[in-house]
């Protein structure tokens, strides 16, 4: 089991999509990767990066990877191997490394679908049609739509600061329909409100 949890040297969004390009599963860019893949810059530093997998393909993603990584499941704040075959029912995260000493290189995020329904894993009425979750760059790098990935920050039990100052940096390129979808998926989660509702 690893602890070092700080040790990242992740990969860059363009070798991840030459890793994932070449896996046959619905795949994309998440977090404040995916924001700034929405902007067509880069607003801030990164410590990591994310990639969204179903978990229907997990095992094809394994599969894959293990070829050359290693993974480890990421559950109740702690690492350990990702077995040969084992379904993951519950896990959400997996930290990859090249060994099991070498830095962390990037992140799989794997989330619930109901076909043909992306679903919130905090509260599963929340969904939208998979085909519907996905964008895609000029240069074809998919990436998780802006209003799913900050309701993915805001509806964290602590929201933190980079959040926040990310959520400021879309505002003012989100669209009508991805602000109304964004907020009434917010007083959803939260009835009895959030703080970013009243910018939305």
């Amino acid at each position: 089991m690893r602890t070092d949890i700080s040790n990242w040297m992740p990969l860059s969004v363009k070798e991840i999509n030459e890793i994932f390009s070449a896996i046959p599963i619905r795949w994309c860019i998440a977090g404040g990767w995916a924001l700034d893949l929405h902007l067509r810059k880069q607003t801030r530093e990164h410590s990591d990066v994310d990639v969204i997998i179903t978990r229907e393909e997990q095992l094809t993603a394994y599969r894959y990877l293990k070829e050359d990584w290693i993974l480890y499941r990421a559950e109740d704040g702690k690492l350990s191997l990702w077995e040969d075959g084992e379904y993951l029912n519950s896990t959400n995260d997996v930290w990859i490394s090249k060994s099991d000493e070498s830095p962390w290189a990037f992140q799989l995020m794997i989330i619930d679908t109901e076909e043909p329904y992306w679903t919130y894993k905090r509260d599963r009425s929340i969904r939208r049609p998979v085909a519907d979750i996905i964008l895609k760059t000029e240069e074809g790098i998919p990436y998780l739509r802006p209003e799913i990935q900050l309701l993915h920050k805001a509806g964290s039990s602590k929201v933190r600061e980079k959040d926040y100052r990310d959520f400021q940096t879309m505002l003012p390129s989100l669209q009508e329909q991805e602000k109304v979808w964004l907020k009434s998926s917010l007083l959803r989660q939260f009835p009895q409100g959030h703080d970013w509702v009243r910018f939305l």
